[in-house]
């Protein structure tokens, strides 16, 4: 059998059978579909509010506590006093 014989053959099958669906069966796919829309819309916006909480609870922490900024020496204690010796 070559390729157009194949073709023609499943073509054949396809026109002849006759659907077997359950009426009811469309109904519950577009319910259960667009509930994992609303599913899916609702976890990428809570995502969102989480990494933006994230980014400004990050701010916060980085403008409070100046990481950037070298901590103060406490090797040696601070020499006081001398000047008057």
């Amino acid at each position: 059998m070559n390729r157009l014989q194949r073709e023609a053959a499943a073509r054949r099958i396809m026109e002849q059978s006759t659907s077997r669906v359950p009426p009811d069966l469309y109904a519950d796919a577009v319910r259960r579909g667009s509930r994992m829309l609303r599913r899916r819309t609702a976890v990428r916006r809570v995502m969102w509010l989480l990494l933006c909480a994230a980014a400004v609870a990050f701010t916060v922490w980085a403008l409070t506590v100046q990481p950037w900024v070298e901590p103060p020496s406490e090797t040696t204690p601070p020499v006081t006093g001398w000047e008057g010796w």
